[in-house]
Order: structure tokens, then C-alpha cells, then sequence
């Protein structure tokens, strides 16, 4: 069988792990980046690459870059500097592009953001709608790439909080006074991340799926074991006057479907280098 080609826009702290693990399993790895620097570099690794910019509209020309068999988008929203119209802007102007190329299955790399803090477990179905979302932009992306279907297959994969590697939870509060230490967290180690959407690529899964690890510690357990492993200072932990909201995201949908075993199921085990 000819091998598959896969095509990545957004080459960040996921994309280029991911990107070197499908070229390990045999894929045809093809890429976008913004900067010329990081073009030379990643066809060093054998990813042939294009220059592509998302402003929201796009420059560059990408139709080569859309000569592939899977798209895998996978660019941070940054609503909070660009606003919250800018992300479903950049997704409109790539679907405008998809929709005249040969792209087969497209896969959205969303995030659990999307589900508002309802103190309870929270599953897919749970945010079909923008009302219904504590991030509505991102809902709105993720309807811009399902309006793909049904000629094409979709995907669309709402990522915990991605960590692992460099990636230490202590590092962010050490010393620091935080009043949510009961909260549960909802993290997803980067293997795991890689992991699930080589997966879906090679299922060509359909739907909308959680990708975060099973286990739910809380947020004072994870802070004080980084901190103790890496000797950063232990953060105060404040008693809040009332319970801070919560959500606990569901994976069960996406463990029933693709059958993926966790390499990281409890974040208080995952691996970390400084």
C-alpha cells in the first residue's frame, strides 16, 4: 500500500513531536511554519515545508502543502491577545483552501476549554453549541472544520492541559499563594497526545472525542510532588471561603472507540525533564 501523507499546520511544542513520531512509522510528513528559520530546520528532519501565514487570512500558497491524504490543525487560538474572533477567522480561511483540495480527513486539535466549570464530569455532548461553551470561539472553530463533512472525515480531538517534558506544574506556582488547590485537574501528557492522534490517523476516526488522562488528581497534590521532585518552593495553599467550580472531562468516549492504552494515565506520574 503507498505510504499516507500527512499534512500539519502548526509546528509548535505538540506538532514537531508528533511529526517525528509519524515519520518513525513510515509516513509521509509534510508541514507549514511562519518563520524561514524553522522552515530550513524542519526539512532537515526530512518534513517538506512551507512558509504559511495565518493573519487570520492566509499567505502563502498552501495547495501543495494540501496535497495529502490527512490534515492535522493544530494552531493555539490566542484569543486572550488577538481577540476571540481571530481564531475562527484563521480556521474559515484554511476551509476555504481545504474544500478545493484532494484532503481526505481532517483533525481538529481543540480543547477541553471549551466546557464551562459545572462541578460535576463533563462529557462530548455536553458543548454541542456556542451558548452552551465557556470558550465559544473555539466551538465556533470546531463547527467551521465539521461544515468539512461528509465529504470529508472529521475529527475533532478537545486536548486537556498539555504536559510532560519541560512542561513542570511546579515551576508555574512555585512560591506563588493559590486558593484552588482542591480543584481536580484535567492534563494530558504530550506521549499520550502524540499517541491518540497517530491513532485516530490510522483509524480514520470520525467524531468528536476528550483526550485527557483518566486519572484526577487534585491540583495541590500535582503542585506539591512537582515541587518536591524538582526543589522548587511549595506554593501557600489558601482554604477559599466557598468550594472553587470544577469540571471533571470525561475520556471514555475516546477509550471505547480507538481502544488506546495510556502510557500516562495518572498525572501524578508523569514524566518530566528539566
Amino acid at each position: 500500500m503507498p505510504k499516507k501523507t500527512i499534512a500539519i499546520i502548526g509546528y509548535g511544542w505538540l506538532g514537531l513531536p508528533l511529526a517525528e513520531s509519524l515519520l518513525q512509522d513510515g509516513y509521509i510528513v509534510k508541514g507549514s511554519t511562519t518563520s524561514l528559520e524553522k522552515t530550513a530546520y524542519l526539512r532537515q528532519l526530512g518534513i517538506e515545508t512551507y512558509q504559511i501565514q495565518l493573519n487570520p487570512d492566509l499567505i502563502g500558497d498552501i495547495s501543495a502543502l494540501l496535497q495529502a491524504d490527512t490534515l492535522i490543525i493544530n494552531i493555539p487560538p490566542k484569543a486572550g491577545k488577538l481577540g476571540d474572533d481571530f481564531h475562527p477567522q484563521q480556521i474559515q480561511s484554511l476551509i476555504t483552501t481545504v474544500r478545493q483540495s484532494s484532503i481526505k480527513h481532517v483533525i481538529y486539535v481543540s480543547s477541553t476549554s471549551v466546557y464551562p466549570e459545572l462541578s460535576r464530569v463533563v462529557k462530548e455532548e455536553d458543548v454541542l453549541s456556542l451558548k452552551e461553551s465557556a470558550a465559544p470561539a473555539l466551538v465556533q472553530a470546531e463547527q467551521l472544520v465539521q461544515s468539512l463533512s461528509p465529504e470529508r472525515i472529521i475529527t475533532v480531538i478537545r486536548s486537556g492541559g498539555l504536559m510532560g517534558y519541560d512542561r513542570i506544574p511546579g515551576k508555574y506556582v512555585a512560591g506563588r499563594s493559590v486558593d484552588s488547590g482542591l480543584v481536580p485537574v484535567n492534563y494530558l501528557h504530550r506521549d499520550d497526545a502524540v499517541g491518540i492522534l497517530s491513532a485516530v490517523i490510522s483509524g480514520t476516526i470520525a467524531g468528536t472525542f476528550n483526550a485527557v488522562a483518566p486519572e484526577h488528581p487534585t491540583r495541590e497534590a500535582i503542585y506539591r510532588k512537582s515541587c518536591a521532585d524538582f526543589n522548587y518552593e511549595t506554593p501557600t495553599f489558601i482554604a477559599p471561603e466557598k468550594p472553587a467550580p470544577y469540571k471533571i472531562v470525561s475520556v471514555d468516549k475516546l477509550i471505547q472507540t480507538i481502544n488506546y492504552r495510556f502510557n500516562y494515565p495518572n498525572p501524578l506520574h508523569f514524566l518530566y525533564r528539566l
